[in-house]
């Protein structure tokens, strides 16, 4: 199976994570997605493959040579993010892109416009796969799990390439921040690592956000609106409060670079309770701890105004800026670098606006930058990818432990 074949077969498995469960993984369809990854290694001639309790897939391609080397693991993860809707993908291969805007959905008028999407400048004559306009695509990461696959398969074939062990991993709930609470870095064996969960052709990743969630829960007393003057205590209208008195300029819409955010992901309720979900990010680890004491400030001002106990708010941190971690081992990213000249691809250093399982794994003790996948515009309904960059990344990671192979015997 071919890497299209197998990435438009993938997507159509509704793997969305969800943010307010309260299990790991915290939906059923990834379990069952991961058995069809355990399955389908095995199927390829990965060995060692096993799904454990968590849902965390793993397995390995034996060594080639005798020198020692060493372990290196790539990483992939199962979910779909739960921003969009993500039932009942219909992908659509494009080959090749002529260019010009892309009708997604002509019933729906739906189209994805050049003007609005300038990455498509520079892939005329491109294959694409895309969605329907109804759903997200699910190359953020199934991308990521299929190049793993042609790499593993390459590979499989071809044991005259000399290369130390290989490890794999497919995580569950990577988009909801919690990817790899129940990970065995020891287990899993790897000196070091990448995550394949990236953008464009050439990206290199191991600068990330500092990250953390925050649930803000508000009681309310409910009367009859009628006759709820002097006691009627409106949960919805407090939260409200609570949120326009966060500033304006740090809300995600409104920036960019090393800008960090608070943003509001969801907010439901009633008089009686209300509850808001927010995310809190920054490059920066003391201004990450600023937005964070910001938002209690805020909270306890709440509590001030409306009486104790009105607002409650929880922070949980989610991951770290991994590069405190790479810098110390830079070599791991300046080998890709050097496959990706000699491929052709100029390397494409950038903080990363978000994070990766690789950013808390590298806090864990597996430095794990992340690399490209060829995947654009993610977690909505104009989401595409490129298999000719899927393709790339597939060639860069059989090359590269080629090259660490090489390096090191």
């Amino acid at each position: 199976m071919n890497i299209t074949e197998r990435f438009m077969q993938y997507v159509q498995y509704n793997t969305q994570s969800g943010e307010r469960s309260d299990t790991f993984p915290s939906t059923e369809s990834q379990l069952a997605f991961g058995r069809v990854l355990a399955d389908d290694l095995r199927a390829i001639g990965v060995q060692d493959v096993q799904q454990d309790t968590y849902g965390y897939v793993t397995g390995t391609i034996p060594a080639t040579t005798d020198q020692a080397l060493p372990v290196v693991g790539f990483l992939a993860h199962m979910d779909t993010a739960p921003d969009f809707t993500a039932g009942g993908v219909k992908p659509r291969l494009l080959d090749p892109y002529t260019g010009g805007d892309i009708v997604l959905n002509e019933e729906q008028q739906i189209i994805t416009r050049v003007q609005d999407f300038p990455s498509l400048l520079n892939k005329v004559g491109k294959r694409l796969i895309v969605t329907d306009g109804t759903t997200l695509l699910g190359g953020d990461d199934k991308a990521g799990i299929c190049i793993i696959f042609a790499m593993a398969e390459h590979l499989i074939a071809h044991p005259e390439i000399p290369h130390g062990k290989i490890r794999i991993a497919f995580t569950p709930d990577e988009e909801v921040g919690s990817g790899v609470d129940h990970f065995d870095v020891e287990a899993f064996g790897a000196d070091y690592a990448y995550t394949i969960d990236g953008g464009g052709l050439g990206g290199i990743e191991y600068e990330t956000f500092n990250a953390a969630s925050a649930k803000v829960e508000v009681k309310g007393k409910s009367s009859h609106p009628g006759s709820g003057k002097g006691h009627m205590k409106h949960a919805a209208e407090i939260a409200m409060d609570f949120h326009h008195m966060l500033p304006a300029q740090e809300k995600a819409q409104y920036t960019e670079g090393y800008e960090g955010f608070i943003h509001l992901l969801y907010i439901g309720g009633s008089v009686e309770h209300t509850e808001m979900y927010y995310i809190i990010r920054d490059h920066d680890r003391a201004l990450f701890e600023q937005k964070k004491a910001l938002m209690q400030k805020t909270a306890d001002l709440i509590n001030e105004k409306y009486g104790a106990g009105t607002l409650e708010l929880a922070v949980a941190d989610s991951y770290y800026n991994m590069r405190e971690k790479i810098e110390p081992h830079k070599e791991i990213v300046e080998q890709v670098c050097t496959v990706m000249r000699a491929m052709g691809i100029e390397p494409q250093i950038e903080a990363v606006r978000g994070g990766t399982d690789g950013s808390r794994l590298s806090f864990m003790g597996l430095p794990c930058p992340n690399l490209f996948t060829g995947s654009y515009e993610f977690h909505g309904r104009y989401e595409y990818v490129c298999v000719d960059e899927m393709e790339a990344c597939a060639e860069l990671l059989v090359r590269l432990v080629q090259y660490i192979g090489g390096k090191e015997s």
